[in-house]
């Protein structure tokens, strides 16, 4: 179906971006994969491109509000490559609308031109060892000292967290009958003493994706690192969930068309009992219902993208688009490796990489079942 959402502005970016990933990940991607991890020089070539300055304000070294749109065209040909930029979306589409939104004007000074040339990755620290998606439960203390914050928790399955220069870290800084309150923002920078970085966790897929446990044993932190105000925590969250559900939601609809290209390619070259596959009607029927779910999530998600660009997208509907789209990819790299027979299992194979990459999407940025939750209080159940 033809995508309306897009300018010529859109469609150079997107034409810089595929040259630019051509020639600088594509060749040097698999060495990428047997490190597990994403260069940390390569995010300078980033800056240098003005990729991380994407929505900075000029006056702190970005391009000024460029908007949603351009991102979800980086995102797609990042797919189409077949490649992955380890914790680049998280660092661009989650953490960065904090500091945009909630930093002050001397924050803004300290941290944005970083942001912009590379210099400063981020991540954010929300989950814990016992609370998964319970934010309430968040264990994590900030307690006032004078002008610092003393931290003391642990977190894990954190996004970018081995080369994250600063963390957002959800703390509590005060006892509450309502688990919601009381909940604050820091921004904790490496090399804080008591500040750790466990190891790179060993995943089921996105190698690339830098994954920490961070700890944080009686680490001071100045409360100028104090993001938003003291206690809003709960609120900022869940105003920015509904873009990282998004941003899953993008992820899932780009792989999953990845999918489909690789696999109309294999079929069409690949020959069985004498015949290419794509002559065999089961061939044909799944790749054609698979072309038929693609394109729904597709007008689904764009949808979504251009009312999350315009500040309207609503946390029910971002549940709805990234249940759906997340769910949407399992069934089709699933369906697509089927057609790839033994190869297809295979990590040579990059629908292997995108069947193991695609179970993540169901589970982080709020699980299927979390999804549904919302989704069924908004119909009144």
């Amino acid at each position: 179906m033809e995508r309306t959402i897009f300018s010529q502005h859109h469609d150079d970016f997107r034409a810089m971006i595929r040259t630019f990933l051509e020639g600088a990940v594509v060749p040097v991607f698999p060495e990428w994969l047997d490190a597990k991890l994403v260069p940390r020089d390569f995010f300078y070539q980033l800056g240098k491109l003005g990729v991380l300055g994407m929505n900075i304000p000029e006056e702190y070294g970005g391009s000024g509000a460029a908007g949603y749109l351009f991102s979800v065209v980086l995102h797609e040909e990042v797919a189409r490559a077949m490649v992955h930029l380890g914790p680049l979306r998280c660092h661009l589409d989650v953490v960065m609308p904090y500091f945009l939104e909630y930093s002050n004007a001397e924050q803004r000074r300290r941290w944005l031109p970083k942001c912009a040339t590379g210099e400063m990755l981020t991540a954010i620290a929300m989950t814990e060892p016992e609370t998964g998606s319970d934010l309430g439960g968040i264990r994590t203390v900030a307690v006032r000292d004078g002008d610092s914050y003393i931290l003391t928790g642990a977190k894990t399955f954190i996004t970018g967290g081995i080369h994250a220069d600063a963390v957002i870290v959800v703390a509590r800084t005060a006892d509450t009958p309502n688990r919601r309150d009381g909940l604050s923002l820091i921004v904790v920078e490496d090399g804080m003493p008591g500040f750790a970085k466990g190891a790179n966790l060993a995943k089921v897929g996105l190698a690339v994706q830098d994954t920490a446990e961070l700890a944080f044993d009686h680490v001071r932190v100045p409360v100028s690192n104090l993001l938003g105000r003291e206690g809003e925590a709960f609120r900022y969250l869940m105003h920015n969930l509904a873009g990282e559900r998004l941003g899953v939601a993008l992820n899932a609809v780009s792989s999953a068309q990845a999918a489909l290209d690789v696999t109309l390619d294999y079929v069409n070259n690949r020959r069985v009992f004498g015949k290419t596959l794509n002559t065999f009607q089961n061939t044909k029927f799944e790749l054609a219902s698979v072309a038929t779910e693609v394109a729904a999530g597709q007008a689904m998600f764009d949808a979504a993208a251009v009312a999350h660009d315009e500040r309207r997208l609503d946390p029910v509907d971002a549940a709805k688009v990234k249940l759906f789209c997340s769910e949407l990819q399992t069934r089709v790299v699933d369906r697509c490796l089927q057609l790839f027979g033994g190869y297809g299992y295979m990590m040579e194979y990059p629908i292997a990489r995108l069947f193991t990459d695609a179970r993540v999407t169901r589970i982080y940025g709020g699980t299927s079942e979390v999804m549904k939750t919302i989704i069924s209080k908004s119909l009144g159940l």
